[in-house]
């Protein structure tokens, strides 16, 4: 049944309801409910008065989500349907794998090239704005961009040897558990920009970096070989962060950096308002107002809108351009 239905659903069935309703509704299949949103703010700039998108997981009687779901759609894609993917490793491989290969030459495929989408979600320079959001308060007390920018350079030897246990499909010799807990932060001083916490981070990579080096010495020609190609492919070490695991980059890093910042920012705010003349119930108002004024630091963080600027996105857009003009 599930199979008889993806057979059915074509770019020309979409059409031809179109032509029914007498506007084109273009059909964006992505891979699950939270990559809705994401882009519906992305294709919202490409809609005009005779052109609608609905965006949406793929219609299966099974209700089945996932990329690979997403791909079985793949021949039936068109200019009424289109499909969205995270990139995950699938771009830096580009024509070693056959998946990739696939994804790279779909045509009414669009892909993130970064990782997935929330490696946009936690595009650095858009980090401030959401800290603005979640407390109100406008103070530069962190560089999130200089930040960020040294945890890639830091965390990028344990990246190539992940993306290569990944490339020629062995995760036993670098599981996502163990990269993840490699590249994780569990702390973080403000104060000093994340210093410390750097200094901390670079020991957990090399002592991991030294086990990789022993246990697995006989692959260290490929590895070398590897990364040279992963540069080839535009990977630069100050911004392994587009191309890490995405949940591993929101949960295990940006979450807890911006969490940190937010409630330093709240704290002052809370400062000057118990500093203020209000006493009594003027200043109970006061801390009620402000409190209530407060936003969810992970809820914005899924929101954000921030990373137009990426160059990895402007790639997403010409990509959607060049389908809409087809």
């Amino acid at each position: 049944m599930g199979r008889r239905l993806v057979q059915n659903i074509t770019s020309d069935y979409f059409e031809a309801t179109a032509a029914l309703h007498k506007r084109n509704r273009v059909m964006v299949y992505v891979e699950g409910y939270d990559d809705i949103p994401f882009w519906r703010a992305i294709f919202d700039e490409f809609e005009t008065p005779d052109r609608q998108f609905e965006i949406s997981t793929p219609a299966r009687s099974d209700l089945a989500k996932g990329k690979k779901v997403v791909m079985q759609f793949a021949r039936q894609a068109g200019r009424n349907l289109i499909l969205c993917v995270d990139s995950d490793f699938d771009y830096l491989f580009g024509e070693l794998t056959a998946q990739s290969r696939t994804v790279n030459h779909t045509p009414y495929l669009v892909q993130t090239y970064t990782y997935a989408i929330e490696n946009y979600l936690c595009y650095p320079p858009s980090l401030h704005s959401v800290c603005v959001r979640a407390t109100k308060r406008d103070s530069h007390i962190f560089d999130f961009e200089e930040f960020m920018s040294e945890y890639s350079r830091i965390i990028y030897p344990a990246f190539v040897w992940y993306a290569y246990a990944a490339r020629i499909d062995r995760p036993t010799i670098f599981a996502l558990g163990d990269f993840r807990n490699t590249v994780k932060i569990n702390f973080i001083n403000i104060e000093d920009n994340g210093e410390e916490t750097l200094a901390w981070l670079s020991k957990q990579v090399n002592k991991r970096i030294k086990m990789l080096r022993t246990k697995q010495a006989h692959r260290l020609p490929e590895v070398e070989k590897f990364e040279a190609y992963l540069r080839e492919r535009g990977v630069r070490p100050e911004e392994t962060h587009l191309y890490m695991q995405g949940h591993t980059l929101l949960d295990n890093v940006v979450s807890v950096v911006v969490g940190t910042v937010c409630n330093a920012l709240r704290k002052i705010a809370v400062g000057q308002i118990l500093g203020s003349s209000r006493q009594g119930l003027p200043l109970n108002n006061e801390l009620s107002s402000y409190n209530n004024a407060l936003s969810d630091v992970d809820e914005l963080l899924k929101i954000n809108t921030g990373f137009h600027s990426c160059p990895l996105f402007a790639k997403v857009r010409a990509d959607i351009q060049r389908i809409l003009q087809e």
